[in-house]
C-alpha cells in the first residue's frame, strides 16, 4: 500500500515548497507585515504634516512620503487598498520577493525624503518605515546557528590546527 501512496505524495507539492521559503518564522513575518503598517500610517500622518508649508522640498518630501505610505500599505497590507484593483496582484508579487530585496526597497524609499528634506517630521515619519526594511534585513541573515554545531566546528578547528602544530613540528625534528 505504500507504494501506491508514494507516487501521490511525490506528485502533490508541499505546501511549504509553494511558498517562498525564506526562512522566517511566522511571529517575524507577522511582526515586519505589523511594522509596515504602521511604518505606512507614521509616512502618511508625517507627509501630511510636511505638506502643510510653503518650502517646496518639504511639499515634495510630503508627497514622497505619502507615496511610501501607499506602497507600504499594497505591499504589507492589502486589505486597507480593497477598493483598488491591483492591490492584491501587488501584494502576491511583493510576497515573493526575497527579504533582502525587500529590505533594500524599503530602506531605499524611506531615505528618499530624509535626503529630500531633513526635518524632524521626516526622520521621525520615515523612522518606522526604515525599521521595517531593517527588519526584512535582518531575517535575509538567516537564523541563528545553535551552540552544540559551533561548539562541535570550534573543536574541529582546534584539532586542525593541533595536526597542523605537530606536523610543522615534526617536519623541522627531522
Amino acid at each position: 500500500m505504500s507504494s501506491q501512496e508514494d507516487p501521490f505524495q511525490q506528485a502533490a507539492p508541499a505546501p511549504a515548497a509553494s511558498l517562498a521559503d525564506d526562512g522566517m518564522t511566522w511571529w517575524y513575518k507577522w511582526l515586519c507585515r505589523i511594522a509596515g503598517v504602521v511604518g505606512g500610517v507614521s509616512c502618511a500622518l508625517a507627509g501630511l504634516w510636511n505638506c502643510v508649508t510653503i518650502n517646496p522640498l518639504n511639499i515634495a518630501a510630503g508627497v514622497w512620503m505619502m507615496l511610501n505610505a501607499f506602497i507600504l500599505f499594497l505591499c504589507e497590507a492589502p486589505f486597507c487598498c480593497q477598493f483598488i484593483e491591483f492591490a492584491n496582484a501587488v501584494s502576491v508579487r511583493a510576497d515573493k520577493l526575497r527579504p533582502w530585496q525587500k529590505a533594500a526597497f524599503y530602506c531605499g524609499m524611506a531615505v528618499f525624503p530624509v535626503i529630500l528634506s531633513l526635518t524632524l517630521t521626516t526622520l521621525l515619519g520615515n523612522a518606522i518605515a526604515f525599521a521595517t526594511g531593517v527588519l526584512y534585513g535582518l531575517s535575509a541573515l538567516g537564523k541563528k546557528g545553535d551552540a552544540i554545531s559551533y561548539a562541535r566546528i570550534q573543536q574541529q578547528q582546534k584539532q586542525m590546527d593541533e595536526e597542523k602544530l605537530t606536523g610543522t613540528l615534526e617536519e623541522q625534528a627531522l
